[in-house]
């Protein structure tokens, strides 16, 4: 004989199954609260110079054309680990001279191929970016994207 679910009943397992998913809710939150605070993912302190070359970033509209850990456009090379592919992620002085040298290389004037604009970017902002740049590389993004070959 089949039992009959009563209001009672369907009250109790409306009460328990809402108390059973906030618990769940809970723990679940604790446990990514924890996650994200004891291992964080930067590489590198959030300096004054890398949050001026996040705002060159954002003012030239860099990801337009440019990926940055797999967001962005895909028209231009993905920069997220352009100063490792450049040799020059623990160097920088050596990340703000050939970050200089590209930009002031650009545009190449070679017809056919992708041109990257000129831009206006003075000395403080051009090492703010390419310390922006350096933190970028310096982010655990646990393997996201997967660039091997640069």
């Amino acid at each position: 004989m089949a039992e009959i679910l009563t209001k009672s009943r369907a009250r109790n397992i409306f009460y328990g199954g809402s108390l059973f998913f906030v618990a769940v809710f809970i723990a679940m939150t604790v446990h990514s609260h924890r996650y994200v605070v004891e291992k964080s993912t930067a590489g590198m302190p959030l300096s004054e110079e890398v949050i001026l070359g996040k705002h060159v970033w954002e003012r030239h509209s860099c990801i337009n054309c440019h990926t940055l850990h797999g967001e962005g456009a895909y028209f231009a090379p993905e920069l997220a680990n352009v100063m490792t592919r450049w040799g020059v992620l623990d160097d920088p002085e050596g990340a703000y001279e050939i970050l200089t040298g590209w930009m002031e290389a650009q545009p190449s004037g070679i017809e056919g191929r992708r041109q990257m604009p000129s831009f206006e970017i003075n000395e403080e902002e051009m090492r703010g970016l390419a310390e922006f740049l350096r933190w970028a590389d310096q982010t655990d993004t646990q393997g996201w994207p997967p660039n091997d070959a640069g």
